[in-house]
């Protein structure tokens, strides 16, 4: 084991970090407010000797939110102290150092030596130097709590991103119990790993089932929805994409995407116009990955051009048919990361029609065996 690191023992928490926390780094874990980044360090860090400082809520809050959970925190030490230069003496006078110190969240916390309010721009760039160095001196690991804006920023234009070593996003829509941990920034391990947990009644289940946001029918076949394979680090996952083409009645079509990058739909359905003669232009066009998660990896392009056609066409989708791939500008099916990995795992998994650069070279192809 790399006594570099201190473990938490929840390994899909680990599995992002790079198998733990450095010793003395920083790490900022961040995401809408209520998304769970408490719940997740409650549990991540339960056997841990933990230096809990929360400007959040109270000691008595955060232990009963503990209770809950009918999580034991007795190796955890709670403080409100929110200035700084009081939170770092603090640590360094004491004799028994803890594993990890927590600040939660870091828009509550403010330096004597800044004449602006908590939560401002100078602020955060004050403390945060302050708890770095304070990392580096004694070799604690500690993790600062951090909310984003509605655009997606912490705490303003990617205030802290630079400064710490680690920027971990916990994201997932409020109305899915899904939730996914990925790494944005990792100086020490990968940032194509992610972590994913289902939010349930005794708090955050961890989840190692690579079918884990498809629909539980997977005998349900309607038209506009289709399964993807990517890879997610070093394992494969499986989505479930929904399209839907609605007849359009304005002038300018709508197009509402969500969990998949917005341009990159925009450059599928150019190619689909300019491959297969489809007028796109006579449809209103949504997007969706199930799940409430965003799926990056261009494999899942093939899948995405399967559910626009299928909704399009009302062609109904085996159950068993897995979609790979990525789609050029030219119309072309090209192999991605992970490609043998991801079809090995489909074939275990039981789907019986694998669409693939191996078996389907381009969308003209793609769209005469969907036809069939």
């Amino acid at each position: 084991m790399d006594n570099r690191r201190v473990p938490t023992g929840m390994f899909e928490f680990d599995r992002v970090l790079g198998g733990g926390m450095v010793k003395g780094s920083v790490v900022l874990v961040t995401g809408e407010p209520g998304v769970g980044k408490s719940t997740l360090l409650l549990q991540g860090l339960k056997n841990l000797a933990t230096l809990y400082i929360s400007g959040e809520e109270s000691a008595e809050q955060v232990k009963d939110r503990a209770d809950r959970l009918k999580l034991q925190l007795s190796s955890f030490l709670f403080s409100d102290t929110l200035q700084v230069e009081g939170i770092v003496n603090g640590i360094e006078s004491m004799k028994q150092k803890p594993d990890v110190v927590v600040i939660d969240s870091i828009q509550t916390i403010y330096s004597n030596d800044v004449d602006s309010p908590p939560g401002t721009v100078t602020q955060l760039r004050e403390a945060t130097a302050k708890l770095i160095r304070l990392a580096k001196e004694t070799g604690i690991p500690i993790i600062i709590v951090g909310h984003v804006t509605k655009e997606g920023d912490i705490a303003g234009p990617k205030t802290l991103e630079h400064m710490v070593d680690a920027v971990l996003y916990f994201e997932g829509e409020r109305i899915s119990n899904f939730r996914v941990l990925r790494a944005n920034k990792n100086r020490f391990g990968s940032t194509d790993e992610i972590g994913i947990f289902e939010m349930i009644d005794a708090g955050l289940a961890q989840i190692d089932n690579p079918l884990a946001f498809i629909n539980t029918d997977r005998n349900l076949q309607v038209p506009g929805k289709s399964i993807v394979g990517v890879m997610e680090g070093k394992r494969p996952l499986f989505f479930e994409i929904q399209a839907l083409a609605s007849p359009s009645f304005l002038s300018m079509p709508r197009r509402v995407v969500k969990g998949v990058d917005y341009n990159k739909v925009l450059l599928l359905l150019a190619v689909l116009q300019k491959n297969l003669n489809l007028s796109l232009s006579k449809y209103d066009l949504f997007v969706n990955v199930v799940g409430g998660v965003n799926v990056k990896s261009t494999a899942a392009d093939l899948g995405i051009v399967a559910a626009i056609i299928s909704s399009i066409k009302s062609i109904s989708l085996s159950s068993q048919t897995m979609f790979s791939g990525e789609v050029g500008l030219l119309g072309e099916i090209r192999s991605v990361y992970g490609q043998t990995k991801i079809l090995k795992e489909a074939k275990r998994l039981r789907f019986t029609h694998i669409f693939s650069y191996e078996n389907c070279n381009t969308v003209q192809e793609l769209y005469r065996s969907l036809g069939k």
